[in-house]
């Protein structure tokens, strides 16, 4: 996940952008918006949001177990329905970065709901930037959020978040619902293809971690409790620190009948998130584009 082990990474993206972790964090809050986004990545990719009038966005906020959760609902505009995706941020949380990537998403067909997952203790943005998490501030306001969040709780998310989606105007509720998830959130798209069995056909983890652990509630593990098709698109770094995971991954697809594309991409951990010093375009797009193949059979 979002640990120590991939500072150096982002220490050299940082590096060759010549900013400091305060500078690019700096950076993004200064400019604001999308702009900000576009002018930290360290790549050429045009991040800018899509043209207005093509989707639909709004905050939302829903009823769960545990309170009330505060989200981001985008679709496409018009009056057309569109399959339905839960979307889980990494680390750092909702924030302006996914609701872009959300964004995009509904652009390409789909009604995409992008979770607060910290809603427990705070609505979004918690934090304005991942390299927010990187500072002794954003660490120490995280971390008692961060130990709320049990496989349990998040499924009780997810069963809330199918009953939102199949509620709206928006959604082909006879298609099924899409999970994707990066860094924290990958083991959260198999918990909501767990939570709602029934409902939620299809999940891809992007440099996901903890997918593979000893205890019962493992995501491996629960995959055989699933109907749902997987992409596991996996760091070159995350795979280099445990190389038996993309195999325990196989195993269990294997077992329980679940169709699985597991790949290592050849970039570092966050490489999927575009306010990470780390984002890299190539392969982000290509991890992107095996998502839609994924997603067309819901």
């Amino acid at each position: 996940m979002c640990d120590d082990s991939t500072i150096e990474q982002e220490d050299a993206a940082l590096k060759r952008m010549k900013l400091s972790r305060r500078e690019f964090a700096a950076r993004a809050g200064a400019l604001g918006g999308a702009g900000a986004i576009a002018a930290c990545a360290p790549t050429d990719a045009n991040l800018a949001a899509p043209p207005e009038g093509t989707t639909v966005g709004r905050n939302v906020e829903f009823t769960s177990q545990d309170g009330t959760i505060d989200a981001f609902f985008v679709h496409p505009a018009g009056d057309e329905k569109h399959p339905g995706v839960i979307l889980w941020p990494d680390i750092a949380g909702l924030r302006e970065a996914y609701e872009i990537t959300a964004t995009r998403l509904a652009e390409a067909g789909y009604a995409v709901l992008a979770m607060n997952q910290y809603y427990r203790n705070a609505k979004a943005p918690v934090l304005g930037s991942f390299m927010e998490w990187r500072t002794d501030e954003g660490r120490a306001k995280l971390r008692p959020m961060i130990n709320n969040l049990s496989s349990d709780a998040v499924m009780r998310d997810a069963k809330a978040a199918v009953a939102f989606l199949d509620a709206q105007d928006a959604v082909d509720t006879s298609r099924g619902v899409g999970s994707n998830g990066y860094c924290m959130g990958g083991p959260f798209t198999v918990y909501s293809t767990a939570a709602v069995p029934g409902r939620v056909k299809a999940a891809a983890s992007f440099h996901g971690g903890g997918l593979v652990r000893d205890d019962d509630a493992s995501p491996h593990r629960l995959m055989q409790t699933t109907q749902a098709s997987y992409l596991f698109a996996i760091a070159e770094d995350d795979d280099a620190k445990a190389p038996n995971d993309k195999v325990e991954l196989r195993t269990a697809a294997d077992a329980s009948g679940r169709p699985a594309e597991i790949e290592v991409y050849p970039a570092p951990h966050g490489w999927c998130t575009i306010d990470s010093p780390v984002y890299d375009k190539e392969q982000a797009e290509r991890a992107w584009a095996r998502m839609l193949v994924l997603f067309a059979g819901l």
